[in-house]
């Protein structure tokens, strides 16, 4: 009898990190060139791997369409099916629970007589996971679970799965868990829920309610309450945030997911995140000042990362994540120069900024990861993009010289001033010191005089205060 692990799958269906293999699904529609194409699918396996499962090939096909049924056509499909150990034929009417074998014994499960002969076309085991890069609908996707014997997971389901993994704050995970309950509300039916029995009594609408509705209710009156508890969360971020727009002293670190921005940060301010070679590492904002510390302060905002095709419902829960970088005085574009695919990468960021109307801001470009690229093709950067900084994360020089542009940045519409504090409101020099930089100070007979170097509205609001 096979071994099994702690999650109940065969350790013949993983390999030897314990990884469930998992084939890779993509239809090349009209308008889609092969660079495109082959990115996405990169992508799409990027994503299996930060999920913990072991990608093992593709299958593919170009097509006017998705089919209807199950994505891809019947040949594609059997070849699919392959991989998978199913029969790759769609069955015609309600999926029908497998039988158990009348010589299997009562201690062996229902898989194991199948294991031994449960191989890939390349001799290796069978994979367990087909992950498409499309949004399936709830039909199609249980389509291809009845051809393929094996789990079925679009982009998007990914992508929630991940994000579920890594939230780690309060406001993260209840984002997350709104985006979950809306992507699974209409695949219930599908799912197999038993959408023919029939509840009643006590929380149920009547006799006439089935399992499917009930479940359904129930998952609407839980996204209300997820919302209602995340608004509370929210309204405190939102007063933090409206503090420190006020000061207008905030830079915030966008970009494609796994550009390099948590790295960016953590070099920027010291401050402990954290980073891993993985899509979607950081879903939590962070705020932090620069380091060493500027007079006023400079405070770095490290945000969520993007990607293509971001699933609207996660765009709008991480409603107040992406608002740090629409209420940020400069955008830092951080962007992977390593990666053929940055192009794309840098247009999806500004077209999701765009649309959460966070790309007023000026902005910096960040062509990272330079180290990784030859000398000729840093000219071609250089001569495509005249105003960007080609800087490695890893090299200080690099990245002293990033904090010295952003520092002059903010300085840039600094203005020099003199004030006069009396002994009797001498709180107020600290706070001349914590939002300005003194470039002089005297004590004279009736209080300090300071020379000091801010911005006007600062300058304005310490005037107010005297």
């Amino acid at each position: 009898m096979a071994t099994h692990d702690e999650e109940g799958l065969p350790r013949s269906r993983r390999d030897l990190q314990g990884r469930p293999r998992a084939v890779v699904v993509g239809v090349q529609l009209p308008g889609v060139d092969d660079v495109e194409f082959e990115a996405s699918l990169i992508e799409l396996e990027r994503l299996g791997t930060t999920l913990g499962l072991l990608p093992i090939t593709r299958i593919t096909q170009k097509r006017s369409a998705l089919a209807p049924a199950a994505v891809l056509g019947e040949g594609k499909l059997v070849e699919l099916a392959s991989w998978t150990g199913g029969t790759g034929i769609v069955p015609s009417g309600a999926p029908q629970k497998k039988k158990r074998k009348i010589d299997q014994a009562d201690d062996e499960p229902e898989d194991e007589a199948e294991e031994a002969g449960a191989v890939a076309p390349t001799g290796e085991p069978r994979a367990t996971v087909v992950l498409v890069d499309h949004d399936l609908a709830p039909s199609q996707a249980l389509n291809l679970e009845r051809a393929t014997g094996a789990e079925v997971l679009d982009r998007t389901s990914v992508i929630v799965s991940i994000f579920q993994r890594h939230a780690r704050t309060r406001e993260a995970r209840i984002q997350v868990e709104i985006a979950r309950l809306t992507y699974l509300a209409p695949r219930l039916r599908e799912a197999g829920a038993g959408g023919d029995r029939q509840r009643g009594g006590i929380g149920g609408k009547g006799a006439g309610e089935s399992a499917v509705e009930l479940d359904r209710r129930r998952i609407r009156d839980r996204i209300a309450e997820l919302r209602n508890e995340l608004s509370q969360v929210q309204r405190e971020s939102d007063v933090r945030r409206a503090r420190r727009v006020q000061r207008g002293d905030t830079f915030a670190l966008v970009g494609y997911t796994n550009a390099g921005k948590s790295s960016w940060f953590r070099m920027l301010t010291g401050g402990e995140v954290y980073v891993a070679d993985e899509l979607f590492a950081t879903l939590d904002t962070t705020v932090r000042a620069l380091a060493p510390e500027t007079r006023p302060r400079i405070l770095v905002s490290d945000t969520v990362g993007f990607i293509d095709r971001l699933p609207h419902d996660l765009v709008a829960s991480f409603r107040s994540t992406l608002e740090e970088a629409r209420d940020a005085s400069l955008l830092v574009h951080v962007v992977d120069a390593s990666d053929p695919a940055f192009r794309a990468q840098l247009d999806v960021t500004k077209r999701v900024l765009a649309e959460i109307d966070a790309d007023q801001a000026p902005s910096l470009v960040l062509l990272n990861k330079v180290d990784r690229i030859d000398a000729q093709a840093r000219e071609a950067l250089a001569i495509e993009y005249p105003d960007a900084m080609q800087v490695s994360a890893r090299s200080k020089d690099d990245v002293a010289t990033v904090r010295e542009r952003i520092v002059a940045f903010f300085e840039r519409d600094m203005v020099e001033d003199e004030l006069f504090v009396p002994y009797a409101k001498s709180a107020i020099v600290n706070r001349v010191h914590e939002s300005a930089r003194v470039l002089d100070e005297t004590h004279e007979d009736e209080g300090t005089r300071l020379k000091v170097r801010a911005p006007a509205a600062v300058l304005a609001q310490l005037r107010a205060q005297l």
